[in-house]
């Protein structure tokens, strides 16, 4: 028997930008999301729910892109105003500026150790900077039209961007040389990032598919039409298994890269999904959209997944010792040097029941050694559809309550029932004061905006009265 997986959950929505959510990312340690909007703000939200977000206003034009640094000490921004911007997330909002590019900048990305920054532009270039002094290194300027989005390979010896020219170009950071370009037919790639193992990379399309290629045979291994309006994010699982994808058909999905299966369809923003982004660790997820909303999941389904190179979900719930039949559990042989993916479709891979019938992938799948094909009916796709978000958040803070209640039952012979009875009363009630102090930080944010936008009429009007009375 398979252990049926369990669904993704939302843990907490934000609310604070004014616009289009454009960009979210974690900070190493999940304590702070970082997202930036078309409301020209890098927020910092804080993921305790007695804390509140941090608001930067620095950039004079939309924020395209953000990231934490890999140690979690900086924020990098990228805008329309042609800039990058280094803050430093907290409550000082200090910040850095320098002008990297003669038009709009679409894309910023830290090397793994944290020293370098590689940014994409709209004047078709693609640019390396030092971290700490700014310093510019060179650029790479072989694409024809804007460069939408340049990443760097996990070993930082790579680079890979996506342009609106059609193609999909790979650098070798050392030469400054392009080394293969791939070419998309129907549309251009929106986002384009590396898997975790440095061996394939991933294509966000505007012809609503998602692609996977090899970078060192250059062939497309897996092909995802499951969207039915452009992919404009996604995301690999830290473990290397499962990606995110956001759509403008206001939808995100999450695909099983082993199986070569769509898994979930998650209907939780009220118009296009524009960003998406993993945890550090995989255990959470988080997605912005058109609705100015920032909204955090659990994954769940990620649980027991444990990859090669050591990345591990982690698990709080008493049931976590448990360990799942061979038959439900991956264990994927990811290096850089055997081939990460075959040719052929996984052995004794099941056909996927599920309702959307768009969600096919080429004839290619992960390999994996010596492991049994799951369950197709643990693996069937399933919509998860959210109600209102102030409901499901009220939802996923209640969670650690049951998972506590778990522990204290599973230690019930050591702790008196009066006590335990007492100790879950005491954390219901801290449940409700989070909750409510939640709803008064978000009334108090929506109050700062109304007094803001109260002072700005005021001071256009005492303009346009001046410039009556001067006429």
């Amino acid at each position: 028997m398979t252990s049926a997986l369990l669904d993704p959950t939302l843990e907490r929505h934000f609310k604070g930008h004014r616009h289009t959510v454009t960009s979210v990312d974690f900070s190493c340690n999940n304590k702070q999301i970082a997202t930036g909007s078309v409301d020209s703000c890098v927020m910092i939200w804080n993921m305790k729910p007695q804390m509140r977000a941090y608001r930067f206003d620095g950039h004079k034009e939309a924020v395209t892109s953000v990231q934490f640094s890999p140690s979690g000490h900086l924020v990098a921004s990228t805008s329309r105003d042609k800039t990058v911007r280094l803050w430093v997330p907290s409550m000082k909002a200090e910040s850095t500026v320098f002008r990297a590019h003669t038009a709009t900048v679409r894309c910023v990305n830290f090397s793994s150790d944290g020293q370098t920054l590689v940014t994409a532009s709209d004047d078709k270039t693609i640019k390396l900077w030092t971290v700490h002094r700014q310093k510019f290194l060179f650029s790479l300027s072989q694409h024809m039209n804007w460069v939408r989005c340049a990443k760097f390979s996990p070993d930082g010896r790579l680079i890979v961007s996506s342009s609106d020219d059609k193609t999909i170009k790979l650098w070798d950071r050392n030469s400054r040389e392009c080394i293969h370009s791939f070419s998309e037919h129907a549309g251009y790639a929106n986002y384009v990032d590396f898997h975790p193992s440095g061996t394939c990379i991933a294509a966000a399309s505007t012809d609503h598919s998602v692609k996977v290629w090899d970078i060192r045979s250059h062939k497309m291994l897996q092909h995802y039409p499951v969207h039915s309006g452009a992919v404009n994010s996604l995301s690999f699982h830290p473990a290397g298994n499962f990606l995110i994808t956001a759509s403008s058909d206001s939808t995100a999905k999450i695909l099983d890269l082993v199986e070569g299966k769509l898994l979930y369809t998650l209907h939780g923003h009220q118009g296009p999904v524009t960003c998406v982004a993993f945890s550090r660790t995989g255990g959470y997820f988080s997605s912005g959209g058109s609705d100015e909303q920032v909204l955090v999941w659990k994954s769940n389904f990620d649980e027991s997944i444990e990859s090669s190179n050591g990345v591990k979900s982690q698990r709080k719930s008493a049931a976590s010792s448990q360990t799942r039949p061979a038959s439900s559990t991956a264990h994927l042989h990811f290096n850089s040097h055997p081939p990460l993916l075959n040719s052929q479709t996984a052995e004794g891979a099941e056909p996927l029941n599920r309702q959307d019938s768009q969600a096919t992938a080429c004839a290619h799948s992960f390999s994996r050694n010596g492991v049994h094909s799951r369950g197709a009916h643990s693996y069937a796709h399933r919509d998860v559809t959210i109600g209102s978000p102030s409901t499901q958040q009220t939802q996923g803070l209640q969670q650690p309550a049951h998972q506590d209640k778990g522990l204290s039952d599973a230690s019930d012979g050591r702790i008196p029932p009066s006590l335990a009875n007492t100790l879950e009363h005491i954390i219901g009630q801290l449940d409700v004061l989070t909750q409510t102090v939640s709803i008064l930080e978000q009334r108090l944010t929506l109050t700062e905006d109304k007094l803001k936008e109260c002072l700005e009429n005021q001071v256009e009007i005492g303009l346009h009265l001046q410039n009556r009375d001067e006429a």
